[in-house]
């Protein structure tokens, strides 16, 4: 069982994190102009900057604490759970579209809990068969709906857009349990500055990706307005899903066990399928619609049996 407070504050900042993250979705429409490769390369090196500017005040203090263990780590760690993932996420977006791709990585509440939960922490996994599998139901349903609606790509791009979820979805995964382990054996940093070193180590990583990026594509060939819209969104991306939906994903990650935490991820799957109707200019489906019902239900049924219970005092 998990203390109350501490689940609260852990399930508002996994709430919070999947709405910043579920942005993400978006950016790939915004930039249908530019390749996965260059978003990659944009919003990391924002990232990198954010980070480094964020941890300039107490930088020399912070790095004074990083063993060789920590660097590797961290390399490991950014390239999992940023720049692989999101170039896995930016292909099944512009070649299968919103709908299939957070459909695809939607399972990451599954596999996390699956992969990362250990039978002493939290709730068994037998007992969380239940909501899991509600959860799992609410993306079958947005699969049937995206074939049954019509709007899907031609099948070679289908394929190369579900090749990017599974690959998005399993490094995600990796990433989750690994840093979530990571952080729990790690006091020397809060989760915060953890959240930021990934940054900075993720944003020198990015350096590798200018040459490919911008200078074997063509990439003189946008406009300057283009270039406007691709900072400019790659820099919100930055702020708002890496340096603070990280930093509030490491802080739930802290606070609650896997057997929860993993399963908060299903609100980037959530958030991101609001961002799309409202981008799309529609309301959900029927499908769409009963999803949304189960991964909630998933989601709160899960949540009532991480809560400690209630001692009942016998009657006098």
């Amino acid at each position: 069982m998990t203390d109350p407070r501490r689940l609260t504050l852990g399930l508002l900042c996994g709430l919070i994190a999947g709405a910043f993250w579920g942005g993400v979705f978006l950016a790939p429409l915004l930039l249908a102009d530019f390749t996965p490769l260059q978003m990659t390369a944009g919003r990391y090196l924002a990232y990198g900057l954010a980070s480094l500017v964020l941890l300039a005040p107490t930088a020399l203090a912070v790095f004074g604490r990083m063993t060789g263990r920590d660097w590797r780590d961290l390399a490991l760690l950014s390239l999992l759970g940023n720049l692989i993932y999101y170039v896995g996420l930016a292909v099944a977006v512009q070649n299968a579209g919103v709908a299939a791709a957070s459909l695809i990585i939607g399972l990451l509440p599954v596999t996390v809990t699956l992969v990362g939960a250990r039978p002493s922490e939290g709730v068994p996994l037998r007992r969380l068969a239940a909501p899991l599998a509600l959860l799992a139901a609410g993306v079958v349903c947005i699969n049937v709906d995206v074939f049954r609606s019509g709007e899907g790509a031609p099948a070679p791009r289908l394929i190369l857009g579900v090749l990017g979820a599974v690959l998005a979805l399993a490094c995600w995964t990796l990433y989750a349990v690994w840093n979530a382990r990571r952080l729990a054996a790690t006091p020397t940093f809060n989760s915060h500055e953890w959240s930021l070193l990934t940054g900075v180590v993720t944003g020198a990583l990015s350096l590798v990706l200018i040459v490919p990026a911008f200078l074997l594509v063509g990439a003189a060939g946008h406009v300057s307005s283009a270039w406007t819209l691709f900072w400019g969104v790659s820099l919100a991306v930055a702020l708002g899903a890496s340096v603070i939906g990280n930093g509030l994903w490491n802080a739930a990650s802290r606070l609650l066990p896997l057997s929860l935490s993993g399963q908060l991820i299903v609100f980037e799957t959530l958030f991101a399928l609001l961002y799309g109707f409202l981008h799309e200019g529609r309301w959900p489906r029927p499908l769409e619609s009963l999803a949304i019902g189960l991964m909630l239900v998933g989601v709160l049924w899960s949540v009532s049996l991480h809560r400690p219970a209630v001692a009942v005092e016998p009657a006098p």
